[in-house]
């Protein structure tokens, strides 16, 4: 039976760099707005070629009115228009990118030229524990990528949005990978607490989840172009898809991700793994409601009002209805892309193992 660690490599990335609820910015960018929500009336007027972005304001039915007062104020998640696209972003996108993973690959993942086998070596001589070393890991990043997000305002208004969010990721990327790294190659290490492994569909289960998990990415996880700085990076306030369900879906993915890589793997080291990355994501659900209120007031405490942290609560109280044809809000090309790179993650998962062990200069 091969082994469930589907998609460690890309879970983990999500977890370090993929959650705007870390990275709020107040800045706006030129760019289409957001399409209203389909079960809601569209505006009369003729909407211009270029738009400064605003926050989605529209009247919501008489059924979600049930839910709340007010209208529906946030945006649609997960959009993508292949009409509003530019190639000449999408080019710039794609030079960004293999510059940065080529910079990065050089400077820290190489066995030979990279820094990253250093820090590692360096964080590996204060303990034989594989759990203190992750505890190490875990804090040095958590300090670095929510320190630096802290920072972010006042940082933007001094060097820019863009300029800031190079600096951002300079700071995060290098520290997410030897993180993961180190997962990887020490997930069967530590005290073995249970072994399910042969148990007839725990496979199947671990599987599931897994994939599961990976819907719950925050709809701004979705914004590359934002991501990557081509359009500028800002905080965004949504509200329909995977909203509905909880107000904070990354950290519910990575509950999802936990529970199914700790049960199938049932150690020491995976447990406390789990513990540190559900401690990280719980302070990002307080801190990114303090960042939406701040930026969006008295909209965001109504979207508060009619979401929940806790999947499917609001949904249960009356607080949220789901519309008769929510599923709609899922059959988006994003949704496609994370499906299709998770079974991608699968096959691929024996080559992420085997090259995260190189990249630490391990034989």
């Amino acid at each position: 039976m091969s082994d469930p660690m589907l998609i460690s490599l890309i879970a983990l990335s999500t977890l370090f760099i993929g959650s705007s609820a870390f990275q709020p910015s107040p800045l706006r960018r030129t760019h289409p707005p957001p399409r209203r929500h389909p079960q809601h009336p569209q505006p009369t007027q003729e909407r211009p070629r270029h738009h400064v972005f605003q926050p989605v304001r529209f009247e919501a039915t008489r059924e979600d009115r049930a839910a709340d007062a007010v209208g529906f104020v946030g945006e649609d998640a997960a959009r993508f228009d292949l009409e509003e696209q530019s190639l000449k972003s999408w080019g710039i996108f794609s030079v960004l990118l293999v510059t940065v993973l080529g910079a990065l690959y050089v400077s820290w993942i190489s066995p030979e030229t990279g820094f990253g086998k250093d820090y590692l070596r360096l964080l590996e001589s204060t303990s034989d524990s594989p759990e203190v070393v992750m505890t190490e890991l875990m804090g040095i990043f958590a300090v670095a990528h929510s320190g630096l997000a802290s920072l972010r305002p006042r940082m933007e208004g001094i060097i820019g949005a863009r300029a800031w969010r190079v600096v951002f990721a300079l700071m995060s990327l290098p520290l997410a990978f030897s993180a993961i790294a180190y997962f990887i190659n020490h997930r069967y290490d530590g005290v073995q607490l249970w072994d399910l492994r042969n148990v007839p569909g725990v496979h199947e289960v671990v599987w599931g989840l897994s994939l599961v998990s990976f819907f719950f990415l925050y709809p701004s996880t979705f914004n590359l172009l934002e991501v990557a700085a081509v359009d500028k990076p800002q905080l965004h306030l949504w509200e329909s898809g995977v909203m509905r369900i909880t107000r904070h879906p990354q950290m519910v993915g990575q509950g999802l991700w936990c529970l199914a890589h700790t049960l199938w793997i049932g150690n020491s080291f995976t447990l406390w793994t789990s513990v540190l990355l559900m401690a990280h994501h719980l302070f990002g659900v307080w801190h990114g409601d303090q960042r939406l209120r701040a930026k969006y007031g008295e909209a965001f405490d109504q979207v508060q009002r009619r979401t929940s942290v806790v999947p499917f609560a609001a949904v249960i109280d009356g607080r949220q209805r789901l519309p008769d044809d929510y599923w709609k809000e899922f059959v988006r090309l994003p949704y496609a892309v994370v499906l299709a790179a998770t079974l991608g993650a699968y096959w691929a998962h024996p080559f992420m193992q085997a090259y995260s062990w190189q990249s630490q200069g391990r034989p």
